[in-house]
């Protein structure tokens, strides 16, 4: 059963993702959640970084709705359908998240990348704090490695996921790769994996995390369609109310490269 550890909504900071406008999170600090009380967050609009449970809580603001894929009647469009082919000769593993120095140095690769080409802060990840956020021990964390096997070194780790299993809900959370291997577009690879892993187990929805259609990171996953949105940010103990998106609404042709699964997340990484 959940412990509660800690109960906080942040003031008002600059928004990483809208210029402009101010940002806040809410966070729960928790221990001992079961994957059933997990799913009763994630279903709400809540997200999970290691022990931190997390949503949005901009007075001003609604620009991050979460999202959801009902797998069952997803069908990948066509710029989906060439990721899929050009990683076609990648493998795929499914396990729990692990800390070791290929990740580390995977990690530190793409995010130098991203330093230099999106001028992003530098990030000092080591092991410990690698730890902390992407393999502490829950039982709905999941890792999806992909590896290139035709490597002249041996197997090589090209992409990592990391993300969450529920009984009725998979989480896309955090998604990292080899820059080298840009082109392959293995962010939509990675997303079109994890719906069809989420069909073969059972599991009727994908969640993708907070879309920001004036956002270039977070636009992208209203390419994946069709999808649900949910209304607002409902209580605890208040039943969520996810809407379809309208087939001929604008964000269908939001078709942009998928970096990495990331949101509001990305300022309480940075903390």
């Amino acid at each position: 059963m959940a412990v509660l550890l800690a109960h906080e909504i942040e003031d008002p900071r600059p928004c990483s993702y809208l210029p402009g406008r101010e940002a806040s999170l809410e966070t729960l600090l928790m221990r001992n959640v079961t994957a059933q009380e997990y799913e009763h967050l994630l279903v709400r609009g809540w997200r999970r970084f290691g022990p931190q449970y997390f949503r949005p809580a901009c007075a001003s603001c609604h620009e991050c709705v979460s999202l959801r894929v009902p797998v069952a009647g997803f069908t990948p469009n066509r710029s989906q359908r060439r990721a899929r082919a050009a990683c076609a000769h990648l493998r795929v593993e499914v396990g729990p998240p692990r800390v070791d120095e290929e990740r580390l140095a995977l990690y530190r690769a793409w995010h130098a990348d991203r330093e230099s080409s999106r001028d992003w802060e530098a990030s000092e990840l080591g092991a410990r704090e690698y730890s902390l956020q992407f393999a502490f021990p829950h039982p709905s964390a999941r890792e999806v490695a992909w590896y290139d096997d035709s490597d002249p070194s041996g197997p090589k780790l090209v992409g990592l996921g990391l993300c969450d299993e529920t009984p009725h809900a998979w989480s896309a959370v955090y998604f990292f790769y080899d820059p080298a291997y840009a082109r392959l577009s293995l962010g939509k690879a990675s997303v079109l994996f994890q719906v069809e892993l989420a069909r073969e187990r059972g599991i009727p929805y994908v969640y993708l995390g907070y879309r920001v259609l004036a956002c270039d990171s977070l636009r992208y996953k209203a390419g994946f369609r069709p999808h649900e949105l949910l209304e607002g940010r409902p209580a605890l103990d208040a039943p969520p109310e996810w809407r379809a998106a309208a087939a001929d609404a604008p964000e269908a042709a939001a078709d942009a490269q998928a970096p990495e699964w990331v949101g509001p997340e990305a300022a309480l990484r940075s903390r």
